[in-house]
């Protein structure tokens, strides 16, 4: 067996995907560097246990600074990975996964393992070891080596990724909680200050001169005037613009110094500002929110408890959200769910410029009742890139058909209906006579869909098993007017980050369509996320099972299917239950100590809304 053969058949692959190009700021090394950082690392990673470590190939770029691709090659393409892993000496993967255990305490490191004499055996696995973490995982992102644009956009882009930059977020967030508390800024006031600093960022001439001002008075009066001139540059009428301005006029009066609010925006810019131009489309304004009214949460007494980034994304997976969608949230609260939509919607545009921008300035659409939340909407549009235009501030039962009238690419005006509604409506007080029932708000986005649209809610499980009173009225009303597609039963504590306990489920509805009588609906338990609670960052998928589960929930609703202890088809009327629990039969072999305490806790939880209700 002949090792040189392989690391040819790696070069040859390097060489055609330009990593040896003269102009390429790539750094390809074979078995040391000339990077006294990496060397160092290296030092005592040795596969014998003793000396330095010494990678066939060290790829690194001049312009990334902490992403490193090592290669590791065997000619033997038996000796390609052993069951334990620890056979460094002997096995590619092995090999390169101790070399990347040590580049790792500096480095995110991609590991490839490369083995086989010809290309008949060769064999190639992809390994990624994030910066400061305790293992590598395994990565699906090629069947051979590719440019090393591809491995850092795919890595930039990918679940692992998004995780480890979320986790640091998160960490972040809770530590500006604690600054800005012990600084008094109040709970109400800070979402909007992080949303009006990240608005004021978007402004070149701002980002170069908020440190040249004398005073504190200077800097908070020009922060509020850019928040001003980026709402007029992003094309909100002045009508809106005084609505939306009027929410900072607390920056005047912030009780702190000019340094306080230089080292603020610096420190925005470098932990926010990095993770949504890294992370486009996700709700950040919407994660500061939870985490700033965490442990005084006092909109819980408006019923607003925002849905969950994963939950946002799975809505638009299982409405099957594309370039053609027109999607509406009647209570869109700071926007999350309408930010997941675009998301999808742009990937499904592609390279379309036009198409994108159409779809953020005629196929969005929003209300919000609430003042504080319809600002921090319409700034989390305007921060991913428009869709802003849509978003009205009202009440979602009074006549909104004006939302619905868009301006087309000639300059005229057009109606259009949305075909996919989503909503999280906020949660009764059921000590408030008053407050509407969350099916009304779900029985409201029906009503402004396109015949056959989608809609998809997430409201109380009260919703699905109480039979009578005013829920079984709007249900007979749902069935009347729309057809029950689906109902999944959500994970317990899905709301933990927002520090309120209601068991949840998710509706399906297809809009404008009587419920046929023998109509079958498909009933899923979607009880276990894979997400975990942990000490300081609250409900995470620490150990990165969500995706999969995604990917078998969308794929099982989909295609209908009946499946034990997860999945049913049953008929139902407005005075069954509509949730999996009524109807699934209990495998009592499965039973243990963890599942009973579950479900004891499910009950007293459902027991504890029904008494409240």
């Amino acid at each position: 067996m002949n090792e040189r053969k392989t690391e040819d058949m790696v070069e040859h692959r390097l060489r055609n995907h330009n990593y040896y190009a003269s102009n390429s700021e790539i750094v390809v090394e074979k078995q040391q560097s000339d990077s006294a950082r990496i060397n160092k690392l290296l030092a005592n990673a040795s596969k014998s246990g003793s000396g330095a470590g010494k990678p066939e190939f060290i790829i690194h770029s001049n312009k990334v600074s902490d992403f490193i691709v090592i290669v590791e090659c065997k000619a033997n393409p038996t000796k390609h990975e052993s069951d334990t892993k620890t056979q460094y000496r002997d096995y590619a993967v092995d090999g390169v996964l101790l070399y990347a255990s040590f580049l790792s305490k500096e480095f995110d490191v991609l590991a490839i393992a490369v083995s086989g004499q010809d290309e008949a055996s060769f064999r190639i696995s992809h390994h990624l070891h994030l910066q400061k973490t305790d293992k590598a995982v395994e990565w699906d992102v090629s069947t051979d080596i590719v440019s090393f644009g591809e491995y850092y956009g795919a890595f930039i882009n990918s679940d692992i990724k998004f995780r480890q930059d979320y986790h640091i977020l998160l960490q972040y967030s809770r530590k500006l909680s604690s600054h800005l508390k012990t600084n008094k800024i109040m709970e109400s006031e800070r979402a909007l200050l992080i949303s009006g600093i990240l608005i004021a960022l978007k402004n070149k001439a701002f980002c170069q001169s908020y440190k040249s001002h004398q005073t504190e008075k200077q800097l908070t009066k020009n922060l509020l005037a850019t928040i001003g001139a980026e709402f007029e540059n992003a094309g909100i009428s002045p009508s809106k613009r005084s609505s939306l301005v009027q929410p900072f006029s607390f920056l005047e009066t912030l009780p702190v110094d000019k340094l306080f609010i230089e080292e603020l925006i610096k420190s925005i810019d470098d932990n926010i500002n990095s993770f949504m131009k890294t992370h486009k489309y996700y709700d950040t304004i919407g994660q500061f929110y939870v985490e700033f009214l965490r442990y005084a949460n006092n909109d819980k007494g408006l019923g607003i408890v925002l849905t969950p980034h994963h939950m946002a994304e799975l809505f638009t997976l299982i409405a099957g959200v594309d370039k053609d969608s027109i999607v509406f949230d009647n209570c869109c609260g700071t926007g999350g769910l309408l930010i997941a939509a675009m998301k999808q919607m742009v990937k499904d545009a592609g390279a379309d410029l036009e198409l994108r921008k159409r779809i953020k300035s005629q196929q969005l659409f929003g209300i919000e009742y609430q003042p504080k939340n319809y600002t921090l909407a319409v700034c989390n549009m305007i921060l991913h890139d428009d869709g802003k235009a849509n978003v009205n501030r009202g009440d979602c039962f009074a006549n909104n058909a004006s939302l619905f009238q868009v301006e087309d690419d000639s300059g005229g005006v057009i109606k259009v209906k949305p075909t996919i509604g989503v909503l999280n409506p906020p949660y009764k007080d059921k000590r408030m006579r008053e407050d509407r029932e969350e099916l009304e708000f779900v029985l409201n986005n029906l009503e402004y869909l396109d015949k056959d649209g989608r809609c998809i809610a997430i409201v109380p499980i009260t919703c699905a098993t109480n039979p009578s009173g005013t829920i079984g009225e709007l249900k007979r009303r749902l069935l009347e007017k729309h057809t029950l597609e689906a109902v999944m039963s959500m994970p317990i504590e899905l709301f933990h980050n927002s520090k309120t306990t209601v068991v949840t489920c998710v509706m399906i509805f297809t809009a404008h369509r009587p419920h046929p009588k023998g109509k079958k609906t498909w009933f899923g338990y979607w009880r276990d996320d894979g997400l975990v609670k942990t000490k300081h960052l609250g409900r995470i998928d620490q150990n990165g099972k969500w995706q999969h589960i995604r990917d078998r929930w969308v794929q099982s609703f989909m295609n209908r299917e009946v499946l034990d202890g997860f999945s049913l088809m049953r008929e139902v009327s407005p005075q069954d239950e509509w949730c999996a629990e009524a109807y699934l039969e209990a495998d009592y072999n499965s039973i243990n100590i963890d599942s009973l305490s579950e479900a004891a806790i499910r009950y007293s939880m459902i027991q504890i809304q029904l008494i409240n209700g």
